[in-house]
């Protein structure tokens, strides 16, 4: 019994068409580098207010998404420390832990991390993206001696039908 396969990715017209184009005419596919950078402008726009919101939204995030950050928010969350001791109420401790320092320190934190996973990804699609060239340029010089042999080949074909005694 054939089932019929299902698509189960979820990707844009746009990608799906670019993906049958490229899989119809592989020799004219020019592999392209894809960054964090490069995609900025689909998340908010490319418009005025969109490369705003984008630039207000880096530098808050550069500037909070530092170890520098995380250390000053510890400092500024252990100045409340005291007093929520000081109330002997296991409510006030757990809640000055929950809602103080753990929002206050694991934001930065958690903001280092992604950086450094975005960098790593980004490095990862620069290499990749150097290997892709290099197997597209080889896979291209390859069909053009395919095609520089079939030309030989036919050529040939040609000289033997023309020769006496062969047919």
């Amino acid at each position: 019994m054939n089932v019929p396969l299902h698509e189960r990715r979820h990707s844009s017209p746009e990608h799906r068409a670019a993906y049958d184009r490229t899989m119809k005419a592989p020799d004219e596919h020019k592999p392209r580098l894809v960054t964090t950078t490069s995609v900025t402008q689909k998340v908010h726009g490319g418009g005025v207010i969109g490369r705003f919101n984008t630039s207000l939204a880096l530098l808050v995030t550069r500037s909070v998404g530092t170890m520098w950050a995380a250390y000053l928010f510890t400092a500024l969350a252990l100045i409340s420390l005291p007093a929520a001791i000081a109330s002997h109420s296991p409510i006030i401790i757990v809640a000055w832990i929950a809602q103080t320092f753990l929002q206050l320190v694991l934001l930065p934190i958690i903001i280092v991390g992604q950086n450094v996973i975005s960098a790593s990804q980004d490095a990862r699609a620069e290499a990749d993206h150097l290997t892709l060239t290099a197997l597209h340029s080889m896979n291209v010089r390859q069909l053009e001696m395919l095609e520089q042999q079939r030309r030989i080949l036919d050529q040939q074909q040609q000289i033997l039908k023309r020769l006496p005694g062969t047919a």
